[in-house]
């Protein structure tokens, strides 16, 4: 570009070239067509990505809604808790949708490697700190999927007993006998012992009694069997044990083992002391004589 000097009354000025003005404005020009070219041929080449990009995801949520249908549609027919179907819809549909942005993302030309990084850092961080839940998680699905107990059965379990009333995710409610709520973590739950006692559908109850030796044997387990026999809550089908145990100090130790169903245990424990008790005392049946320790010192 050139410039001319001009001068006059005193005044210099710097007047400049015409043509370098020309040319100036060329190569401007030329840069904006450049510029808008590139700009035309990037829209050109990402457009169709974007309208694939959109397609796959619009298929790609259509897709993973039936999936996650069909997922708890099977898990219904499989009879699994309606807690863990819920909650398994739930996480077949996030993770899949997890799946479906990144594959929606790397067609569109974003980098998804440090995406995915980003991802692993978040679930470590979070499994790191939610260590002790995710136990409960991993324990209340094994119960849930394992079934050694459901709703309403009576269990034996970290030192507590009483009945099922919710199996949770995390946690497992218990009602005792004497109406206290117990709230069992599922980890320890699923990793120790579980003494189920409505499992089977019967239960065995345990009378322990002493008789003078004295007395007919013979006739003090006819009278037991009588008694046993004339209680409703003890199951006929199953024959109870009458088992003689120790003799000693003038004493007979007799262990009686009917069964009955594991709601009337309580109930038919504290029924037939009674009703063996009265039927010893009208048949004449002697207690084994009270034995008292003097101190002489």
């Amino acid at each position: 570009m050139f410039y001319f000097l001009e001068e006059g009354q005193g005044i210099s000025k710097i007047i400049p070239d015409a043509n370098g003005v020309k040319e100036r404005l060329i190569e401007e020009k030329m840069s904006l067509t450049s510029w808008f070219n590139q700009i035309t041929d990037s829209i050109k080449d990402y457009t169709p990505k974007v309208i694939s990009a959109i397609l796959v995801l619009i298929i790609g949520l259509w897709l993973v809604k039936r999936v996650a249908y069909l997922a708890e549609k099977a898990m219904a027919k499989k009879e699994l808790e309606i807690s863990l179907r819920t909650f398994l819809k739930s996480l077949i549909s996030i993770g899949l949708k997890i799946i479906l942005i990144v594959t929606v993302a790397g067609m569109m030309g974003i980098g998804t490697a440090s995406f995915v990084t980003i991802l692993g850092a978040a679930g470590l961080a979070v499994g790191l700190a939610l260590q002790g839940s995710l136990s409960n998680f991993a324990g209340g699905v094994l119960i849930l999927i394992f079934k050694p107990f459901k709703v309403g059965d009576t269990i034996e379990a970290q030192s507590q007993t009483g009945e099922v009333k919710e199996i949770q995710i995390f946690n497992t409610i218990l009602l005792t006998s004497d109406h206290k709520t117990v709230i069992l973590p599922n980890g320890p739950l699923s990793n120790g012992t579980i003494v189920n006692t409505t499992r089977f559908g019967t239960l065995r109850v345990d009378i322990a009694l002493t008789v003078s030796n004295e007395n007919n044997i013979e006739k003090v387990k006819q009278i037991i069997h009588s008694v046993l026999n004339s209680n409703d809550k003890v199951i006929k089908e199953i024959e109870p044990g009458i088992v003689i145990g120790q003799v000693s100090d003038g004493s007979v130790h007799i262990n009686v083992r009917p069964f009955c169903l594991p709601v009337n245990t309580t109930s038919l424990t504290s029924e037939l002391y009674y009703q063996i008790y009265y039927a010893f005392e009208n048949n004449g049946i002697k207690l084994p004589p009270t034995v008292r320790i003097i101190n002489t010192k």
